[in-house]
């Protein structure tokens, strides 16, 4: 077989491991000088400064002639690592964003060198198993007395609520058939917190339905005798209703209390759905899986490994209590699921996603369960909390810093003394231009407060220490 030109040799087959090996030694050198000229969690000088930067690096970014695919490889990934905010960072802290872990990366590689197709069984063959296998494992600790508990792998909580209030939708139909063309004379009624994740109102936007009715959430959860109130109000007034609860919140971390609200949900004839994205993690654990007692009575829930799981994204999953949940999702396409080969025991791939193509998230996942266990996973959960309290320690320690609430899960509120939200705004913003923390916002009936959002397991208090020491460096005096 002929040698292909420079750059244009296949990742597959025999010889793909062999044309991608030198590769891989300019990517980890790459990523190496990018991490050493950016030198903490975020490029220096704001956006302005790392666009002008990527730009000079980058141009022409499409040449007459290439410059060749060393050169350019290692261009990119040190120019991307240099201008990177790097979740591996003890100080970059703001957002759900964790640092993956490498042994799910190496895992990633070879999704990407294979790159199996998940739309169809011919495309995936063993991926399909594979997902199969490892999302129902996951979904049996969601639903552990459901006879065949299942899960849908997703981009992340936000196709997974849209795949949850979908659902809903279809579950409401006269005959409860998603094949019928028909829906209810008065459709779903989504009820959420004031403290629900964006997305549940995007994805009543996008599927047609009603405004959800947003309750208000004045301690960050939702009040059971306000949603029982509500529920009671509509009753009679309106179609079908979807009450959705939060198990990890993005401001705070808070979890709605679940058992109750199920209750509620049950004696009104609601269906319940749980935005467990951020939470869900703590099924890994033995110390925390109580704070989500109630899981199991959802009808779907969704969770997200590329946050207290540690994985590159995407990660997410849709559990539901058994297959006939969604069998709304039922499409056919003879070019990839055809009739007579489903019959003939070919795996119907379509209909368990929205998407056609999709990558084959499931081995990232697969390998660290496999590696780890559910122990081993659940230690990283509980190291990672316990920053969180030593944290809220340092902060309750602080004769200038004031603590929001001891954290549930991972997620700290704090600010300086006094400070309004205006100066809040600004010591933020003065931290990411010159490079030193990354830290989030949030606001509450309280006012403004900085958000540290720790997802990184070998985080040491004295990385907390130095993070206080800079936002305490730029408080006016």
């Amino acid at each position: 077989m002929p040698v292909p030109p420079a750059g244009t040799a296949l990742a597959g087959g025999t010889n793909g491991p062999r044309a991608l090996r030198p590769f891989l030694d300019t990517v980890l050198d790459a990523l190496t000088t990018g991490a050493e000229h950016r030198a903490g969690p975020l490029p220096s000088g704001g956006p302005a400064t790392v666009t002008r930067a990527v730009r000079d690096a980058c141009h022409p970014l499409l040449p007459d002639h290439g410059t060749g695919p060393h050169t350019a490889l290692r261009t990119l990934v040190h120019t991307l690592a240099a201008g990177a905010a790097d979740p591996a960072d003890p100080h970059c802290a703001a957002h759900l964003h964790c640092p993956p872990l490498a042994l799910a990366t190496a895992a990633d590689l070879a999704a990407g060198a294979l790159n199996p197709s998940m739309d169809s069984w011919d495309q995936a063959p063993a991926a399909s198993a594979l997902e199969a296998l490892t999302s129902r494992a996951l979904a049996a600790l969601v639903y552990p007395r459901a006879t065949e508990p299942d899960a849908l792998i997703t981009t992340g909580g936000t196709e997974s609520n849209q795949l949850a209030l979908l659902l809903a939708r279809e579950a409401a139909a006269p005959d409860g058939s998603a094949t019928e063309p028909h829906r209810p004379a008065r459709p779903l009624q989504v009820v959420c917190g004031a403290n629900a994740h964006h997305s549940i109102h995007r994805s009543a936007w996008l599927l047609g339905l009603p405004e959800p009715l947003t309750l208000p959430t004045p301690d960050g959860i939702l009040t059971p005798d306000t949603v029982h109130t509500c529920l009671a109000n509509l009753a009679g007034r309106t179609g079908p209703v979807l009450l959705t609860a939060t198990a990890g919140t993005t401001d705070s971390g808070a979890i709605d209390p679940l058992p109750a609200l199920a209750d509620i949900a049950d004696h009104h004839g609601a269906r319940f759905h749980i935005d467990a994205a951020y939470g869900g993690a703590l099924l890994f654990s033995d110390t925390h899986r109580s704070a989500l007692h109630g899981l199991a009575r959802a009808h779907t829930v969704s969770l997200d490994l590329h946050k207290l799981g540690w994985q590159p994204v995407a990660a997410g999953l849709l559990a539901v209590p058994g297959p006939a949940t969604l069998a709304p999702l039922a499409h056919q396409a003879d070019y990839l699921n055809a009739d007579d080969d489903t019959e003939a025991g070919l795996p119907d791939l379509l209909s368990r996603s929205l998407r056609t193509t999709r990558r084959p998230d499931i081995l990232k996942i697969a390998v660290t369960l496999k590696a780890l266990g559910r122990h081993g996973l659940g230690e990283l959960v509980d190291r990672t909390l316990a920053a969180a309290q030593t944290l809220a320690d340092l902060i309750e320690a602080h004769p200038r810093y004031e603590l929001h609430s001891r954290p549930l899960l991972s997620t700290v509120l704090f600010r300086p003394t006094g400070a309004d939200d205006a100066t809040l705004a600004t010591i933020r913003r003065t931290l990411l231009t010159d490079g030193q923390a990354v830290l989030g916002r949030a606001t509450t009936p309280t006012g403004l407060w900085l958000k540290a959002t720790l997802l990184n397991p070998h985080t040491q208090p004295g990385d907390l220490t130095t993070l206080l020491k800079l936002v305490e460096g730029h408080t006016p005096r």
